[in-house]
């Protein structure tokens, strides 16, 4: 691990010392303590539901609740943390637990459905005057808190965090305990979500007077080479002392990526009485700004200082990207340029991992969307970790962020209202949605009502975006689609045409389009092991293939675009098969990452690069002669294919499609040559041997020693000639050493029941069509890391870091 580790000291040192003064925002995920309880057995539950833990403030003696709990006998862990990953698979006849992958999780299994989490902490005398707010970024599911034995709240969305003022019930001479009870043997979705808290937690702090929790709003219009930059801030006042008379000063300014101040707003001073908040609204003019592009996702900072007698005694930043979104009936329109939407539907959930990503996982499946041609998200569907927001500003991908439920009522309007709070500021976000296939109430009144109440408060929070909502009914204008500004198809893409000729000046979104069903490397059915051939030739009878719905979409103005089910492929929600499937096959790349034959395709069509890629890979397991279709995925303009050297034909590329030829198979090699503007692109296949040699391919050379970052490094099977072999199952066996540790294995089979963890020094998987992947985690100290690969009869290969 080779780093800089004194000047990261030395620079996170005095951030630290700075934030003392000011605001800190402590991440607090280290030095948890977790333990199951039970949701049958009070008993077993460290006697919740026992004792009156509501009947008085504080009162939870003989509780895992009361601070004087013994809780050394608890697992010692990090968060973020997926309990869920780690259970064993079940073969159970539940529908709700094969569309969650088929874990020991949910009201059947009382004894793996609740944890219970205690993190012990010590604060400074010397902060004593300060407010304290703890904030969860995401829990699955339905959490109970509690600090010092105090009650602060319930938290029921399992996809939207939670912010915790706990001022009043802190110590600062002695230990103060956090305990969180975490239920999830009720699901919110119909798909793996996961268990416990598998997002961050921090520990904020600041003064009295301060900016409030997601209290920055900024937004801007471009007008040439300049831009309106509007910063609302709203800015409250705690505790026991009054500030009416002493006046605080709020100053907004942008900056660029260095932190050189480009521009200034008019500052305001006011006062505010003690329990009171205000929204100031301050003009910043800017000129030339550098515009956020997909290609050049330029982020500015915009930040909000508070000040009181020229003391500086809050700051917040936001990370800012000036863009302009219009979507019209006939495309949309970023920065006034056309451009069509290529989007995905993603879980987030990745292989070894379950829920609970390292943020650079975040980065890193982004990274592989945009590689395909992809320029959109839909956070399918529910509110998405703030550090896959950071990865899509940072990287030019286009977000529609989705609400969890069409509903109105207090819980759901109150967690579409922080979910707009939260995300408004955000460059990548360019549509809302507010909810996704409801069917019992979408196409009459009530689900009118209910998107007219939501439409109105998006309108009061974010006022320069709109909203669309995912619909899977066809042309059906009454319900939900008479209030909504954007109309979505879930599937029925034939009907896309219909609805536009009945309202054509509602612009059309593809909200899930395709869900074509495949396994990556697979090329005859398999009803045993559950598996797909690996080509665009299998879908739902509710869906499509990819070729029906984007030949629709791409020759069609009225079409905004649409969104792939899905990206990778995801835990739970097995189709066409269950059991012994335990994750999806709708994914454009497996649950690793690892492309299907499908990627190329919609690489053809959504990427200006050359693409030439043949299928199915040339290990074959047909007899000699046997006809085999060939596929060509391609953009070239020509194509002419050859076995062994013998010209099989050349063909002209159709527009939005692919090339086929049927083949007598003989092993060998199989070799395309493709012109696409004039020039000749080539690729080949070839038979290879049997597996001899491990190859380590990592996502990046370096580690950060901050006990966080992670790569992602994939193990691939080579034969003795250095081809990858596409069909090699060898079990791999990892070794490591330095400081940094295995957090998930996986290989993207569909029906693996191998474990996503296992016991340090004991862990292993199994290839799977030629290939694995392992994701290490770093530690805080410096030093070598590596990491080696090792099978029986196979080169050991090792990577370092």
């Amino acid at each position: 691990m080779r780093l800089y580790s004194l000047i990261l000291f030395v620079f996170f040192a005095a951030l630290t010392i700075q934030a003392s003064a000011q605001r800190s925002h402590e991440l607090f995920d280290e030095g948890w303590r977790f333990a199951f309880g039970h949701a049958a057995l009070p008993e077993k539950d460290f006697s919740y539901s026992l004792r009156t833990v509501y009947s008085k403030s504080g009162g939870a003696t003989g509780t895992a609740i009361d601070p004087a709990f013994n809780d050394s006998s608890w697992r010692k862990l990090d968060l973020p943390h997926d309990w869920a990953v780690e259970l064993p698979f079940v073969q159970v006849d539940s529908k709700e637990v094969e569309s969650h992958g088929y874990k020991a999780v949910g009201g059947l299994f009382p004894a793996t459905s609740i944890g219970w989490y205690r993190k012990h902490f010590v604060l400074s005398p010397a902060d004593s005057g300060r407010r304290f707010e703890i904030q969860f970024d995401g829990i699955f599911r339905d959490a109970q808190v509690w600090i010092n034995g105090f009650y602060l709240g319930n938290n029921k969305s399992g996809y939207l965090g939670v912010n915790y003022d706990v001022t009043d019930f802190l110590f600062f001479h002695k230990e103060n305990i956090i305990t969180v009870r975490v239920d999830a043997s009720q699901y919110e979705g119909w798909f793996y979500e996961g268990a416990g808290i598998y997002r961050h937690v921090w520990l904020n702090s600041f003064v009295n007077a301060h900016i409030t929790t997601d209290g920055i709003f900024a937004h801007a219009e471009i007008a040439g080479e300049r831009a309106a930059l509007t910063v609302e801030t709203t800015i409250a006042t705690e505790g026991v002392q009054a500030a009416g008379d002493s006046p605080v000063e709020v100053v907004a300014y942008l900056t660029d990526r260095d932190g050189r101040k480009l521009a200034t707003g008019k500052p305001v001073t006011t006062s505010l009485r003690s329990g009171n908040s205000r929204t100031f609204i301050q003009q910043i003019n800017v000129k030339q700004p550098r515009i956020w592009t997909l290609e050049d996702p330029y982020l500015h900072r915009v930040v909000v200082e508070l000040k009181k007698n020229g003391k500086l005694i809050d700051r917040q930043q936001l990370r800012f990207g000036f863009r302009s979104i219009e979507l019209r009936t006939n495309g949309v329109y970023l920065n006034g340029k056309h451009l069509k939407i290529l989007g995905t539907n993603n879980h987030q959930d990745h292989a070894g991992l379950g829920a609970a990503l390292p943020d650079y996982l975040q980065y890193y499946r982004i990274q592989l969307l945009k590689e395909m041609g992809s320029n959109a998200f839909r956070t399918s569907h529910n509110a998405p970790t703030p550090e896959l927001l950071d990865a899509c500003d940072s990287l030019g991908m286009l977000v529609l962020d989705e609400q969890r439920l069409l509903n109105s009522g207090p819980e759901y309007l109150g967690q579409f209202e922080r979910l707009v709070k939260r995300d408004r500021s955000r460059t990548s976000v360019f549509l809302w949605s507010i909810g996704n296939e409801e069917g019992f109430i979408q196409g009459n009144s009530t689900g009118r009502l209910i998107a007219g109440t939501l439409m109105r408060k998006l309108k009061q929070l974010d006022p320069t975006r709109t909203s669309t909502y995912a619909a899977d009914m066809a042309n059906v204008y009454p319900g939900v689609n008479e209030v909504i500004p954007i109309r979505s198809f879930n599937y029925r893409q034939f009907a896309v045409a219909d609805y536009h000729r009945d309202h054509p000046q509602q612009p059309l979104l593809g909200t899930e389009m395709g869900s074509t069903v495949t396994t990556r490397g697979i090329w005859k059915k398999d009803t045993v092991r559950a598996y797909l051939p690996d080509q665009d030739i299998t879908a739902p009878w509710w869906a499509s293939r990819a070729e029906e719905w984007w030949q629709l979409a791409a020759n069609a103005d009225f079409w905004l675009g649409g969104f792939i089910w899905t990206g990778f492929d995801y835990r739970g929600e097995p189709t066409p098969y269950s059991w012994p499937n335990i994750s999806s096959h709708f994914g454009v790349m497996d649950a690793c990452g690892f492309p299907k034959n499908i990627y190329y395709y919609y690489q053809s069509w959504w990427r200006n690069k050359d693409v030439l890629h043949i299928s199915p890979h040339w290990n074959e397991p047909v007899p000699v002669g046997e006809q085999t279709e060939v596929w060509v995925n391609s953009n070239a303009d020509t194509v002419t294919l050859f076995l062994n050297g013998k010209n099989l034909g050349s063909k002209a590329m159709p527009r939005n499609s692919h090339l086929r030829w049927t083949v007598q198979y003989e092993p060998g090699k199989l070799e395309a040559v493709a012109v696409r503007h004039g020039r000749e692109i080539r690729t080949v296949v070839e038979t290879t041997g049997a597996a001899a040699a491990i190859l380590l391919k990592p996502s990046k050379t370096t580690l950060t020693a901050d006990g966080k970052d992670a790569v992602v490094v994939n193990v691939i099977a080579l034969d003795s000639q250095g081809r990858e072999v596409p069909d090699a199952g060898n079990m791999i066996r990892f070794a490591l050493e330095g400081d940094a540790k295995i957090i998930g294995v996986g290989n993207g089979d569909p029906s693996s029941h191998e474990p996503d963890h296992c016991v340090p020094g004991a862990w292993q998987r199994s290839l799977f069509s030629g290939k694995c992947q392992v994701i290490l985690q770093a530690g805080k100290t410096t030093g070598k890391v590596k990491l080696t690969a090792i099978s029986p009869g196979l080169t050991t290969a090792s990577v370092e870091f």
